[in-house]
């Protein structure tokens, strides 16, 4: 059993920035990729960032130079550092991670319940 709990959300003006935090916890022999995403009202779930378990990482166009995703493997955390924010940046942020539970078995997803983020003046 692994859980996934954001942490971080809330009200920010454009051109502000917050700092989302994702922890991983339970029983895993490892976490392979940690990934942000994002679902606005009435819109699919777009993939925000991403980061491998060695740091390599992608972004959606929109966010690029705008959001910077880290991890720190030991606290089996990754983070969403989010700067100049904008009022299309609205949306519930959800954290998924692929944990890989022995070494006989593949990787599984997870998802954690997303933490809201809004940008409005």
């Amino acid at each position: 059993q692994v859980q996934l709990v954001e942490f971080g959300g809330g009200l920010v003006q454009p051109g502000g920035s917050l700092r989302l935090s994702c922890v991983a916890s339970g029983r895993f022999l490892s976490i392979f990729d940690m990934v942000w995403y994002r679902q606005a009202p009435g819109k699919q779930r777009d993939l925000v960032a991403g980061i491998s378990h060695d740091g390599s990482t992608n972004y959606a166009d929109s966010v690029k130079g705008r959001f910077t995703i880290s991890r720190d493997n030991a606290k089996n955390t990754v983070y969403l550092q989010m700067n100049s924010l904008k009022p299309e940046d609205t949306a519930v942020y959800f954290c998924m991670a692929d944990f890989k539970f022995s070494l006989q078995s593949d990787a599984r997803t997870h998802w954690g319940q997303g933490t809201q983020v809004t940008v409005s003046s």
